[in-house]
């Protein structure tokens, strides 16, 4: 196996949407044999050391008659698609009847082709895992129907959106849509019962199916399983089940890597129960709030907490990044975002500027226009993140000064530093809607009696500085609204 960076970056793919592309430009049904080379070799261009496919798994008819016939649901896919087709509604990549590729991908021997090439090209794979649930016409359904919840009649009455009936075994039986405890459920699904000693016992053996296919898996809300969850949700008690399951995967395959989807504060537990990286969606969320005070002090983390986040502007469950940041926020937003430790995520048509986010229920999505001037702020934020610095350096956040008296807008500036022995980076971002003044106090004392030189990367700013200047006054910054900075220091 190849080793992976401290800090990766990773590239997320709608498997079914791409491959419904690739059928259009071949005239056949495309497989996951037909991703061109040309496109691993950009992968691979642009310095991505995962690819994490979407919707690789089996899904069934129930699943896909409950998107197509979903009011909302429709709704939505309609905005995003004028000329909407029934075949284009090809139902949940999350509501999966079997851990084994679809037929209509190419089935496991594509997968594995597929991930032999990935190797050949240092690139790792990652594939969903689902804790919580199932699609509704999965064979546990019908061969082990205990591992499910059950309820009655008077449950589905008072609670119609949590429950649904389904014949079985000739009598009709009340199922539990799987769900967090703040919304309702996802009717396309039904909620595992891990009350029952043989269901986690039984998602291990589909886990341990699943590590044989790939290097890593993104868990679907992981943090539904955790026994305080899973009580408050349906109270019932429970076991711990990820620290025993990771243990169990490790033994079989050393270096797979566990990512999860997790909110609510569960981030560090995750962590603790040995996830490598977990969803750093508290970052997401201060970013949107465009204040800067709130993203400081998130980096107030400790470092080795911070290293086990993603980091991401967009997936596929959020809005366009384009879409919900106006320009100017966007680039501020994704330097703070990617230039931080962690593991870092982006999203297919992320790097275009796309705006219109595809559902997760189709298998197909519009003709999107490429913002030139997006891609080419993420071409070049790319080849920063290839620099070995940003994936193995040390990071230090750094105090901001006023520039003079009674200049309180040194407070809406968030600045950090990089270093390695070979090399030493400064970024810098006013992050606020107005521009602003600060001075930075630089960590290196053997700037002095030196001339210190700053050439940022994301532009042809350079300047050169005093080190004794540097180490006595500090670096004055002047930058306009969402100004940034991403200075190489010689």
């Amino acid at each position: 196996m190849m080793n992976s960076p401290f800090y990766p970056t990773l590239y997320q793919v709608n498997t079914r949407v791409r491959l419904r592309q690739l059928s259009n430009q071949l005239n056949r049904f495309a497989t996951l044999d037909d991703f061109p080379d040309s496109e691993l070799d950009q992968w691979v261009n642009l310095g991505f050391n995962w690819v994490y496919l979407l919707g690789v798994w089996e899904t069934g008819v129930l699943g896909r008659n409950v998107s197509r016939s979903h009011p909302d649901w429709r709704r939505e896919y309609e905005e995003l698609l004028s000329d909407l087709q029934e075949e284009d509604i090809c139902g949940s990549c999350f509501a999966i009847t079997r851990y084994q590729v679809s037929e209509i991908l190419g089935g496991n021997e594509a997968l594995l082709r597929l991930k032999k090439r990935l190797h050949q090209r240092e690139i790792k794979l990652m594939l969903d895992f689902v804790p919580n649930h199932t699609a509704p016409d999965s064979p546990w359904v019908e061969e082990h129907s205990d591992f499910y919840i059950f309820a009655t009649l008077n449950d589905l009455q008072r609670e119609p959106l949590n429950y649904v009936q389904i014949p079985l075994a000739g009598e009709n039986r009340v199922f539990a849509h799987g769900r967090d405890p703040y919304f309702p459920g996802w009717p396309d699904t039904l909620q595992l019962n891990y009350n029952n000693p043989a269901v986690p016992q039984a998602m291990l053996a589909e886990l341990l199916k699943v590590a044989q296919l790939c290097d890593g898996v993104r868990c679907d809300m992981a943090m539904l399983i955790l026994p305080e969850i899973f009580e408050q949700t349906w109270g019932m008690t429970t076991e711990l089940f990820w620290p025993e399951a990771i243990r169990q995967v490790r033994k079989q395959s050393q270096d797979f890597v566990f990512m999860a989807e997790v909110y609510w504060d569960m981030e560090w537990r995750l962590q603790q129960q040995g996830f490598d990286f977990t969803y750093d969606k508290k970052l997401y969320d201060r970013l949107l709030e465009k204040q800067a005070d709130p993203v400081f002090k998130h980096f107030w983390a400790d470092i080795h907490y911070q290293s086990k986040l993603v980091r991401f502007l967009e997936n596929h469950d959020e809005s366009r990044a384009a879409a919900t940041f106006a320009s100017g926020v966007h680039q501020a937003a994704a330097i703070l975002t990617y230039f931080c430790p962690g593991l870092r995520f982006f999203h297919e048509g992320q790097l275009q500027g796309f705006t219109q986010k595809i559902s997760v229920h189709l298998g197909r999505g519009p003709k999107q226009l490429t913002d030139a001037n997006l891609a080419s702020f993420y071409h070049h934020l790319l080849t920063c993140l290839r620099l070995p610095v940003l994936r193995q350096g040390t990071w230090q956040l750094l105090d901001c000064h006023n520039a003079w008296e009674n200049n309180f807008t040194y407070k809406n500036f968030i600045a950090f530093t990089w270093q390695s022995d070979e090399q030493r980076l400064l970024i810098a971002v006013n992050y606020s809607s107005y521009s602003g003044q600060c001075y930075l106090q630089l960590p290196f004392d053997d700037f002095k009696n030196r001339t210190c030189k700053l050439k940022d990367l994301m532009s042809s700013t350079y300047y050169e500085r005093q080190g004794d200047e540097l180490l006595s006054s500090g670096l004055y910054l002047d930058l306009p609204a969402w100004g940034y900075h991403v200075f190489d220091l010689r």
